[in-house]
C-alpha cells in the first residue's frame, strides 16, 4: 500500500501539468508595445513552459521570460483547456531581451538546445499539439535567421528523422496563470522532478551532447 502511494505520488509531481486552479483565464500581450527601441521579444515553443524559461533566464541581455499560450483559434484560453488539447494553442515562453547585448541568433542557438527538434507534437514526456516545439517569428528578419539557424542544425548535425520544429508567424500571445510564471523558483522540488521524471536532460544530452 505504501509503494503504491509512493508511485502516485512520484507520477501527479512529474508531470506539467497542474492541478491548481484560479479560475483565471489569459488576456492577450501585444509584444513590442510601448517597448524601447533596443528591447525586441522572440517567442518559443519548446514543450512545458516551466522548463523554457531557466535557459532564457540566465542570459545576460535577457530582461524578461513569460509562460503563456500562442498559436490557437480560441480566445482568452485557460491552462486547463490549452492542455487538454482542444484549442490549438502551444505552450510557449515569450522573451524580451535588449538587442545591444544579445542577438536573436544567440536566442535561436539556445532554443534548438533545449528541445526535441525531432519530436512531433510532443516533447520528452508530454504529448499533444500544446507541447510541439515551433519558433514563432515576429518580423521577416527573425522568420530569415529561424529558417536559417535550422537548415545550420539539419547540416551540423545528421539527424536520422526530419526537424519537426514549426517557423510560424505570431499570433496573439496569452500570458499562463500567475502560479506558471517561474515555476522553477516557486517551486524548485516540484520542478526538478518533474524535470527529472520526463527525461528531459537525459534526452537532450543524447541529442546534443555534454553541456548542450
Amino acid at each position: 500500500m505504501i509503494n503504491i502511494i509512493l508511485i502516485s505520488t512520484v507520477l501527479m509531481l512529474s508531470s506539467c501539468r497542474s492541478s491548481e486552479q484560479t479560475g483565471e483565464s489569459a488576456t492577450p500581450a501585444t509584444a513590442n508595445a510601448a517597448q524601447p527601441e533596443n528591447l525586441a521579444t522572440a517567442t518559443f515553443a519548446g514543450g512545458c513552459f516551466w522548463c523554457m524559461e531557466p535557459p532564457f533566464d540566465e542570459l545576460m541581455g535577457v530582461v524578461s521570460t513569460i509562460s503563456g499560450y500562442i498559436g490557437g483559434h480560441k480566445l482568452n484560453p485557460t491552462y486547463e483547456e490549452v492542455s487538454a488539447g482542444g484549442t490549438g494553442h502551444a505552450e510557449a515562453v515569450q522573451v524580451v531581451y535588449d538587442s545591444t547585448q544579445i542577438s536573436y541568433a544567440q536566442l535561436l542557438q539556445v532554443f534548438w538546445r533545449n528541445i526535441d527538434p525531432l519530436a512531433v507534437n510532443r516533447q520528452f514526456c508530454d504529448g499533444g499539439s500544446q507541447y510541439r516545439s515551433a519558433i514563432f517569428y515576429h518580423n521577416d528578419e527573425q522568420r530569415r535567421l529561424a529558417e536559417a539557424s535550422k537548415q545550420k542544425v539539419e547540416q551540423i548535425k545528421k539527424f536520422d528523422r526530419p526537424i519537426a520544429t514549426e517557423i510560424v508567424a505570431a499570433t496573439a500571445f496569452y500570458p499562463a496563470e500567475e502560479y506558471h510564471q517561474d515555476f522553477y523558483k516557486k517551486n524548485p522540488l516540484r520542478y526538478k522532478t518533474y524535470r527529472a521524471g520526463c527525461g528531459r536532460d537525459r534526452r537532450l544530452k543524447e541529442l546534443w551532447g555534454e553541456g548542450h
